[in-house]
């Protein structure tokens, strides 16, 4: 029989690692908390025509659809099969889709319960996503995203507070971060300076990935996209700027002088710096001209978050969508958030070894079961350990003592309690330190102020 496996770019989780991911979660979710967010959930497949379009092509290519329940080739032809039209057969033989992020779903969410929601709305959802993309180092094919969302209000105020959220999350874990910022304002700026307005996108996509693919092959894809050679020249000093976040300020206000949007967004970066000094955030700040996130929807600031001790990719994104619910019929809502990855904050905290010892705390301790008349003694004073707050488990049942302290050993329980005859009628617990193999005699209080306090 052939070996069971998964999908490339999934994960099994074992306890251990379970422990260590609430971990991240719970942290996530209190700072969230901290800053008056709500959480809510939505559903993992959505209907293809909520997802497909928002993502720009490159997006639309990674979403994984499902098939149609049933017979799915019934409205196909054979002539159709013959033609093997791939883009015209998905949209016949799927009408939904794996969620690619949050963000579009929580814009439909806003949309259909509008007349429920309090604007501005301040919420967050901790849910998986999935993306058909090539599987590699921090690059997984499901995967959790941690989101927090502010719609409904168009005050930079939001953008400090979502930066803030996002120092408080990494300095929780001791992570220490770069936040990158941009403004989608200033890209279009650039675009129209250089004479390439409706070129914006194709830029955009280009220039995020000079990181990954280098100056030289950004280049390469700008002239493939029609941009001409003198274009792309005007573009490098601007996308190279080097300095404090001051100093390109003030370069681009000169740069950008004849352009108003451009101008509109240093003013926005401006102001959410300034504001940021009052706020004294931990983690460094860097304006990063190069950052563009390729995803269409961005509209004003944008966000990415870098470990600076670990090799990986973004471990945190967002900005600013100012029309994400418009596409669905709800205009002039405007939004800001911004999405922590989690299984890559996971990679990172594991590589640095960042985990507080009690976040993988498991079982306390654990009952060695002789028998029947000693698994009724157990039972109650189980029940009031586990009322003190204590995790206790039982051995299910009366085998060698070898056999159930090696189950202890390999599961990492500290305690092991032995309850046999003597210890009956004493009521008294022989309680063995697994670490140093001391054992003492105790009270069931003594016991349980004994673990409380480890």
């Amino acid at each position: 029989m052939a070996q069971p496996s998964i999908p490339k770019g999934t994960r099994d989780f074992s306890p251990e690692e379970m422990a260590k991911r609430n971990y991240i979660f719970d942290t996530i979710r209190e700072v969230f908390k901290l800053y008056g967010f709500r959480q809510i959930e939505t559903p993992a497949m959505e209907n293809l025509s909520t997802l497909m379009g928002k993502y720009g092509e490159e997006g639309d290519k990674l979403l994984f659809k499902i098939l149609n329940s049933g017979d799915y080739l019934k409205d196909i032809s054979d002539e159709e099969l013959t033609e093997r039209n791939i883009n015209r057969l998905a949209t016949k033989l799927s009408e939904k889709g794996l969620r690619y992020d949050l963000t579009v779903p929580f814009a439909r969410y806003v949309v259909m319960h509008r007349n429920e929601i309090t604007f501005p709305f301040r919420r967050f959802q901790i849910q998986p996503v999935w993306r058909a993309d090539r599987p590699q180092k921090g690059r997984y094919r499901e995967f959790f995203q941690c989101d927090v969302d502010i719609v409904g209000s168009d005050s930079l105020l939001n953008e400090v507070e979502i930066i803030q959220i996002t120092d408080e999350v990494f300095n929780r874990f001791g992570v220490r971060v770069c936040i990158k910022l941009n403004n989608r304002k200033i890209l279009s700026g650039i675009a129209e300076i250089i004479g390439e307005s409706d070129k914006i996108v194709d830029i955009t996509v280009a220039i995020d990935k000079l990181d990954k693919i280098g100056l030289e092959k950004v280049n390469e894809e700008l002239a493939s996209k029609g941009i001409p050679q003198k274009a792309i020249d005007q573009l490098q000093p601007i996308i190279l700027l080097k300095g404090t976040n001051e100093e390109k300020l003030n370069t681009l206000k000169t740069v950008l002088k004849d352009s108003e949007t451009g101008i509109k967004g240093v003013e926005e970066l401006e102001f959410i710096l300034n504001k940021l000094k009052i706020t004294r955030v931990r983690s460094e700040l860097e304006l990063d001209l190069t950052l563009a996130r390729g995803l269409s929807y961005y509209t004003g600031a944008i966000i990415e978050v870098k470990a600076l001790d670990v090799e990986i990719g973004s471990i945190t994104g967002g900005g600013r969508y100012d029309n994400l619910t418009g596409i669905f019929g709800l205009k002039d809502v405007s939004g800001i958030g911004i999405s922590f990855g989690a299984d890559r904050i996971f990679d990172v905290l594991n590589q640095l070894d960042l985990y507080p010892r009690d976040s993988t705390k498991g079982t306390q301790i654990l009952f060695v079961n002789f028998g029947d008349r000693e698994e009724s003694y157990i039972l109650p004073l189980a029940m009031k350990m586990r009322q003190a707050n204590i995790a206790v488990e039982i051995y299910p049942e009366s085998a060698k003592m070898n056999k159930q302290m090696k189950y202890a050993d390999s599961n990492k329980i500290p305690f092991v309690a032995i309850i046999g005859e003597s210890e009956m009628q004493e009521d008294k617990i022989t309680l063995k330190n697994m670490e140093t193999g001391e054992q003492q005699l105790v009270n069931l209080q003594e016991c349980i102020n004994k673990l409380n306090n480890q």
